[in-house]
């Protein structure tokens, strides 16, 4: 068994434990495998495992990606998501590939994603993204402003509102950040009682993610490891 496929299964093996520990079911979390700076191989050989979401932050680097992986597993169907913040002038060619956008965090964004499902017969799952820190310089939606900005996501065709996604902080008990998630979700579900998933939990703290209620965890290097050793 290769490294990568040792390193996969030992974070399905904790996602479960994590899981069934919370008395929740390992089913009840869906693993986005983050798979930036990586070749496509590397995504082949996941995909060879069963694997079937991935995730990525540049769209010049996503795109091509998956187009590749499409050329080298014909007969399987992918699920890509878009995990980085998102230029407006990239939401057309992201949605060309993407199932789902984790960053949705500002109205130019969401008037161009908009745009895109207007031009044709299309749909997007979305998420909105939170800025837990005090930059206002950084990705994400100020967590006050939740149920204004998914007011106006709700009222566009073809968006499908899940939930809420966002990265803990390095200086913080990632805890503390997540429970502050959890109450912003709260939030969010008196106007959009759908939207109930949660894309909290990386590499560093997807477990006390799990523990705390994440529906999807965005994990790289614990899997992938560092670039050029796979």
């Amino acid at each position: 068994m290769s490294q990568l496929a040792t390193r996969y299964r030992d974070v399905q093996d904790r996602i479960s434990a994590a899981a069934l520990s919370s008395g929740r079911q390992a089913s009840e979390v869906e693993l986005i495998v983050i798979t930036k700076t990586h070749p496509t191989l590397v995504v082949a050989e996941l995909a060879d495992l069963g694997h079937r979401s991935f995730g990525e932050n540049r769209d010049q680097e996503a795109k091509p990606k998956a187009l590749e992986l499409d050329s080298l597993r014909p007969d399987s169907s992918f699920d890509w998501h878009f995990v980085g913040q998102l230029q407006s002038n990239k939401v057309k060619s992201a949605m060309s590939y993407a199932k789902t956008i984790h960053s949705l965090d500002r109205s130019s964004l969401l008037k161009e994603i908009a745009k895109q499902l207007a031009a044709g017969d299309a749909q997007i799952d979305c998420y909105i993204e939170l800025n837990l820190t005090e930059d206002l310089n950084r990705g994400g939606l100020d967590p006050s402003m939740i149920k204004q900005f998914a007011e106006s996501a709700l009222a566009v065709p073809g968006l499908n509102l899940l939930g809420v996604m966002a990265v803990a902080g390095l200086d913080v008990d990632p805890r503390v950040d997540f429970e502050k998630v959890i109450r912003v979700s709260r939030e969010l579900r008196e106007i959009a009682p759908d939207a109930k998933a949660l894309s909290i939990g990386m590499s560093a703290d997807y477990e006390v993610a799990i523990e705390l209620g994440a529906t999807h965890v965005r994990i790289g290097s614990a899997i992938t490891g560092p670039r050029g050793n796979n």
